[in-house]
């Protein structure tokens, strides 16, 4: 397999295939989708509602939450944390978390020295099954970009401030491994229970661009809220 598909970007090298895309152009292809859903409607090949039903589906249910569920199991049973540093993929499944985009999972660990950031530098290759639809920031050329060009400056945009002493790896998805960033507990959570934990579990801490709620080095400045509901920034 290629270095590109499993070993993390060194902090200061570039992505040498990320597409350059004109933001006129990002918004061209906006524009042709939105008109094509529009003309799907109309010929009643689609149906808005339950369209709706699907996105909703994906944003609520089968979104953050799922995610957030595999974090909090972590931090709370150490044999299926190892099992899913090792694993992730069968580690997830085990919860029922399994799907389209989800099939080669690798889960990455933040530590006081490593933070972990994960992009798709060709596309937007996002895992569907625990992390629901990818926000629109995510597939944006810029944060494709900068995340491996700058991801000091992309995580300041964030709202989150790192000491200089921590390395940041940046792992590139691609059509074939999906990464799953495992954020670090916040302390002073030791009383709480697993689905107390999963709450504090924010979607963009399990993609690196955040933290989790309570968790130290946040400047405020994204607004991030839990996985149940989760709000990003674009870069």
């Amino acid at each position: 397999m290629s270095e590109h598909e499993h070993r993390p970007h060194d902090e200061h090298s570039h992505a040498e295939h990320a597409h350059e895309e004109h933001p006129a152009a990002a918004k061209a292809l906006e524009l042709r989708v939105r008109a094509l859903e529009l003309q799907l409607i109309d010929k009643g090949y689609i149906d808005p509602a339950a369209l709706d039903v699907v996105i909703d589906a994906y944003q609520t249910k089968i979104g953050p939450r799922n995610g957030a569920r595999v974090v909090a199991r972590a931090w709370c049973d150490a044999e299926y944390r190892r099992w899913l540093l090792r694993d992730a993929t069968a580690a997830i499944a085990s919860l029922g978390f399994t799907g389209r985009q989800g099939e080669h999972m690798v889960a990455v660990e933040n530590t006081p020295q490593v933070h972990n950031l994960v992009v798709c530098t060709l596309c937007s290759c996002y895992p569907w099954a625990v992390l629901g639809l990818p926000p629109t920031w995510y597939k944006s050329a810029p944060y494709r970009a900068r995340a491996v060009k700058d991801p000091r400056g992309v995580l300041r945009e964030f709202g989150v401030e790192l000491p200089e002493t921590t390395q940041i790896r940046i792992w590139d998805s691609t059509a074939e491994i999906r990464y799953l960033v495992l954020p670090q507990r916040p302390a002073g959570t030791e009383h709480l229970l697993e689905h107390e934990l999963a709450s504090l579990v924010t979607r963009d801490s399990m993609i690196g661009t955040g933290l989790v709620l309570g968790a130290t080095g946040a400047t405020g400045a994204t607004g991030a809220t839990s996985a149940t509901g989760a709000a990003g920034r674009a870069p």
